[in-house]
């Protein structure tokens, strides 16, 4: 059974996270991830969705617990607001997709890909070499999945949910997230 919250060390637990002690994490997890899961429920209103941000929220935590600043505000709510954050910027970027395949809609995909084609490589892969499979490893494997079944076979968003039997939006949600996940990554 899990602390109560005002028992619960949460600036110790992101001083031991940030100095790379998993069970800290793991701590964390069971402490908050039930109350956050809820929040970030409401505001996305999907429960799949929900569990992945609460997901990423926690990598996020896990990645940048030495950016926390005590004189900021409590660790706790320093938590919540990262995990907000990553909510609402779902709901943004979903609201934004939704208007963008609006606006796509009847449109075909090859003034696109003629666009694509012309650009240069903005990646040197002779440089970097590795580089990008490493930052593909670090994702679930379920999400690299998506990515190259989008990216690499060619299939629609639709098609892959239907191969996995997942929502449609949670595969969209999937694939965005892991190509921001890759673009900071490769950074």
């Amino acid at each position: 059974m899990s602390a109560q919250p005002s028992l619960f060390d949460y600036e110790a637990a992101l001083r031991a996270c940030a100095r790379g002690e998993r069970s800290a994490l793991r701590q964390l997890y069971e402490q908050e991830s039930p109350r956050l899961f809820g929040v970030v429920q409401r505001i996305v209103r999907d429960a799949a969705l929900a569990e992945d941000i609460v997901h990423d929220a926690f990598i996020r935590i896990w990645n940048r617990a030495g950016t926390y600043d005590q004189a900021r505000g409590s660790a706790r709510g320093w938590i919540y607001s990262v995990t907000r954050h990553l909510a609402l910027n779902a709901v943004r970027n979903e609201a934004r997709l939704e208007l963008r395949d609006q606006d796509d809609e009847g449109e075909t995909s090859h003034g696109a890909i003629d666009g694509w084609q012309e650009q240069t490589d903005a990646f040197d892969w002779r440089v970097h070499p590795g580089r990008i499979e490493a930052c593909l490893e670090q994702l679930e494997p379920v999400r690299r999945n998506c990515v190259f079944h989008a990216y690499v076979d060619g299939y629609s968003h639709q098609e892959i949910a239907q191969r996995l039997g997942a929502p449609l939006g949670t595969v969209k949600a999937w694939i965005r997230r892991s190509l921001t996940a890759l673009r900071e990554c490769i950074g």
